[in-house]
């Protein structure tokens, strides 16, 4: 199937060995390790807050089983709603992050690196 594309040279999948990649440059480390480290908090956060769900189902059951509106119990409400709700902040903080560090990283790159080593890595 994607030998029948012409834009590019196909090139069948095979094993990589990773000790004859190239090691990474320092931007890209940078990008790399902000990126590991932004992901890790964030997934931290939202698992601390999934796992507190059953913690307060055991502990706080008399609150989490009561009735808000139409039947739905603060457990479904926070499982739901909130978990959703928390997903597309999370997605929306990463981003934003991710925006910033990469505004910051081409301010610093521009000031401190020649325009011949932006052309090279420019991707076309």
């Amino acid at each position: 199937m994607a030998g029948e594309y012409s834009e590019y040279d196909y090139v069948a999948a095979d094993t990589i060995d990773v000790s004859e990649l190239e090691p990474l440059d320092p931007e890209t480390r940078k990008i790399m390790k902000g990126e590991f480290s932004t992901g890790i908090k964030l997934t931290v956060f939202y698992y601390v807050f999934i796992l507190s769900i059953p913690i307060l189902n055991w502990y706080a059951e008399g609150f989490m089983f009561s009735r808000m509106w139409g039947g739905m119990t603060y457990s479904w409400f926070f499982t739901s709603i909130v978990a959703m709700a928390m997903a597309f902040i999370i997605a929306y903080v990463h981003t934003t992050l991710y925006e910033r560090r990469l505004k910051n990283d081409r301010h610093t790159s521009s000031h401190s690196h020649s325009n011949t080593s932006s052309e090279e890595r420019r991707i076309n």
